[in-house]
C-alpha cells in the first residue's frame, strides 16, 4: 500500500479527464432526438449539471453521474474527492442529495484489493458527511482506476436553479478559489509542497451543500459548478444558456497561492490547453495578458466551487449564506450583461 501511486495508472486526473468542450458538443449534437416528456424539466438542452424530473407540484428528482481517474495518489483521498465532486452537481441544481450509487472501474491485476477498498471507504465517508447512503453501484475490471458516483437528490421544482436563468445585471459570485488543476499537475511533476497538497484536499473535499440554501434565496437566478471546463468554460455555458455576455475582473478572481506560483513557472494541465482551443475565441481580454492568466481561467477544477448569478440586492445574502453554511468566504468576480454570449476579462 505504501508504494501505490494511483496517478501512475492514469493518463490524466480528476476533471482534467473530461472530453474537451468542443468535442463533447459535437458528439451530443449528433445524438438523435429522444423522448421528451413534459415532466423532464432539465435535460441536455443547456449543458446543465444534472437532469431534473418533476414528480408532482412540490417534488422533483435530480439525477447525475460523475467519475474520473485519480487526481491524487492516496486511495482514501481519491475516493473522498471523487464523491464530493459527484455530489456537487446535485447541490448546483439547488437540490438535497438523498442517495448515491458507486461507479467503480479498477485494474484488478495491478491494484491490491486493500487500495481499492480504501477508495470505496473514502467515497462512503463523504456520503456519510452528506447524510446519504451508498445504496448500490456497479464495478468492472478496466485498465485505469475509475471511481465516482451516481447522485440522486430532491428539490421543489420552483427552486431548481439552472444555468439558463441568469439575468442582465446579475452579479457573479464564486464559492471556491481556482487552481486545483494546476496543483494536480504540480503533484504529478513532483513539485507540489505539503501545504499545497493540504490546500488541494481542503477545497476538493468541501461539499457544495450551500447550493440547497442558495436556491432558496430571493434574487438567486442561476447556479452551476466550476469543474473540468474551467471558470471561463462554465461561465460561457451560463452566457449561452441565458443569452447574455459576461465581464470578469481578473484581479478579483480567488486563487490558491501555490497554484499561482506554479502556473507562473509553466506548470499546467493539458486539459487547460484543450479548453482554450475549444472556446478561446469567445473569451476576450481588455488588455494584453500573460499566458498564466489564461491558464488560470481555463484550469480544470476538480470539485470546484459554485458559480452563482444573483441580483445586486441579493449579494450580501449570498455571501453571508456561504459563510454560515460552509465556514468559508465567497468572492464577487464580475457581472452579466445584455448582449452576445461571450466573456470579457478586465
Amino acid at each position: 500500500m505504501d508504494r501505490i501511486r494511483l496517478t501512475q495508472f492514469s493518463h490524466g486526473g480528476g476533471c482534467g479527464c473530461k472530453i474537451a468542450p468542443a468535442v463533447l458538443s459535437s458528439l451530443l449534437g449528433k445524438m438523435p432526438a429522444g423522448v421528451l416528456p413534459p415532466e423532464l424539466l432539465v435535460g441536455t438542452e443547456h449543458a446543465d449539471d444534472a437532469a431534473v424530473y418533476r414528480l408532482n407540484d412540490h417534488q422533483a428528482v435530480v439525477a447525475t453521474t460523475d467519475f474520473f481517474t485519480p487526481i491524487v495518489d492516496d486511495p482514501f483521498d481519491f475516493g473522498r474527492i471523487a464523491a464530493t465532486n459527484a455530489l456537487s452537481d446535485v447541490y448546483a441544481m439547488g437540490a438535497r442529495p438523498i442517495l448515491a450509487l458507486a461507479v467503480v472501474g479498477m485494474p484488478i491485476d495491478k491494484l491490491p484489493t486493500e487500495a481499492i477498498g480504501r477508495i470505496l471507504e473514502g467515497g462512503a465517508a463523504t456520503c456519510r458527511e452528506a447524510g446519504i447512503p451508498v445504496a448500490g453501484g456497479h464495478s468492472i475490471d478496466v485498465l485505469e482506476p475509475i471511481y465516482g458516483l451516481v447522485g440522486l437528490g430532491v428539490v421543489d421544482p420552483a427552486k431548481v436553479k439552472t444555468n439558463a436563468g441568469a439575468a442582465a445585471g446579475d452579479v457573479l459570485i464564486l464559492t471556491k478559489p481556482l487552481g486545483v488543476g494546476i496543483l494536480s499537475a504540480g503533484l504529478k511533476k513532483g513539485v507540489l509542497s505539503a501545504d499545497g497538497y493540504a490546500q488541494m484536499l481542503r477545497w476538493t473535499t468541501l461539499l457544495n451543500r450551500v447550493g440547497e440554501h442558495l436556491a432558496a434565496l430571493p434574487g438567486v437566478h442561476a447556479m452551476t459548478d466550476v469543474t473540468g471546463f474551467g471558470l471561463a468554460g462554465h461561465l460561457l455555458e451560463v452566457c449561452r444558456a441565458s443569452r447574455l455576455g459576461a465581464e470578469l475582473r481578473f484581479e478579483d478572481l480567488p486563487s490558491i497561492d501555490e497554484a499561482v506560483e506554479l502556473v507562473k513557472d509553466g506548470v499546467a494541465t493539458g486539459a487547460s490547453t484543450r479548453n482554450w482551443a475549444s472556446y478561446g475565441d469567445a473569451v476576450q481580454w481588455a488588455a494584453e495578458a500573460p499566458e498564466w492568466q489564461r491558464k488560470l481561467i481555463t484550469d480544470p477544477q476538480t470539485s470546484g466551487g459554485l458559480l452563482v448569478a444573483c441580483a445586486p440586492n441579493a449579494v450580501d445574502a449570498v455571501l453571508q449564506t456561504v459563510h454560515a453554511v460552509q465556514g468559508t468566504r465567497a468572492w464577487v468576480i464580475g457581472r452579466l450583461l445584455a448582449g452576445a454570449a461571450g466573456v470579457r476579462v478586465l
